[in-house]
């Protein structure tokens, strides 16, 4: 009688408790079986690859900028991934991150390296539905040369770590068209399986050895180059997995993997060795020549700059990571140069 009377005193909230556990339990069902539906990567090089990025290119610098840079290696991995965070909260970040040459070619052939000039052409409202990492990338050239004569130590490093996320997405093909994820070619997930998939599974195995940075004479000319040279790559990405599609059979392309608490359905390790092996080592020479750019252009702001002299700065404390809210709070919610 005491459990009865207790059930019949307690009734609605017993309801509601037995409501949210089913509402629960349907949840995380629902996660398990449709977890392979949702992309399952979401980021530029994915996180992984972003840091490794920023990390590996401060052994490429110069042993007087690499000694200030070292001691704030995980500041500088940590921070790298800030940038597609923001995107889900900064509708004007996404415009940082790629730029559709097919579109901007559509227009004209001729697309103006200055921002000025590109805005006469295309205006600004074009510009940044269709993207502007190359001129984004260059004015944060300016802002970290800035810092440096400054010798603001906190600028550097945020500046930096952001600049090796912008310049790395801007050494991914499928970061220069917009057929960016092969929604125009039924090849839906291959940004993914490009930029994510590959790297996880295996960069253990690539050359990251890429010698020491380099001066950069003409800054915006240099970086141009490396967009166009992704660009140029775009045809291959998208031809052979359409080769990979067909030679390996659908039920050998997929496989589930536990991500957190659920289930997701991710592209299988043999069709991307397959995959890679097709590319012929595309995607090892990207994040190579991601290292080496981003090395270069924090030694060649730093020339710019007057080569000031940080050694009396290399032993400052790690700076604390702050929150992303605090750090998407400091920075403009627009695009424009």
């Amino acid at each position: 009688m005491q459990i009865y009377d207790y059930f019949e005193k307690n009734k609605n909230f017993v309801n509601i408790s037995f409501i949210l556990l089913h509402q629960y339990t349907a949840m995380r069902f629902l996660l398990i079986i449709t977890g392979f539906l949702i992309p399952n990567y979401l980021n530029a090089w994915g996180f992984y690859a972003h840091k490794e990025i920023n990390r590996l290119a401060i052994f490429a610098l110069p042993s007087e900028l690499m000694a200030f840079y070292k001691p704030h290696l995980a500041y500088l991995q940590n921070q790298a991934v800030l940038p597609d965070k923001r995107r889900y909260i900064v509708k004007e970040e996404a415009c940082r991150h790629y730029i559709d040459i097919d579109i901007y070619e559509s227009y004209t052939k001729d697309i103006p390296e200055g921002w000025e000039q590109a805005k006469e052409v295309f205006t600004e409202d074009t510009l940044l539905k269709h993207g502007i990492v190359p001129w984004q990338i260059y004015k944060m050239t300016f802002q970290l040369k800035n810092a440096f004569q400054e010798k603001d130590i906190e600028k550097i490093l945020k500046v930096s770590a952001e600049l090796g996320h912008y310049i790395a997405d801007s050494n991914v093909p499928l970061h220069t068209t917009s057929n960016y994820n092969g929604q125009k070619t039924n090849q839906h997930g291959i940004h993914g399986l490009w930029e994510s998939r590959i790297p996880e599974l295996f960069s253990e195995k690539y050359d990251f050895f890429v010698g020491r940075a380099l001066y950069i004479n003409d800054l915006r000319a240099e970086i141009w180059n490396n967009v166009w040279k992704a660009h140029s790559a775009v045809d291959s990405v998208l031809f052979y997995e359409k080769q990979a599609s067909l030679e390996i059979p659908e039920d050998q392309k997929y496989a589930f993997e536990e991500r957190g608490a659920a289930t997701v359905k991710v592209y299988s390790r043999r069709y991307s060795s397959y995959y890679d092996n097709l590319l012929n080592g595309m995607v090892e020479r990207q994040m190579r020549n991601s290292i080496l750019m981003v090395a270069s252009v924090w030694y060649t702001c730093w020339k710019n700059a007057g080569m000031p002299d940080l050694k009396n700065e290399q032993n400052i404390p790690e700076l604390p990571i702050r929150k992303d809210k605090e750090e998407i709070a400091d920075v403009s919610s627009d695009c424009n140069h």
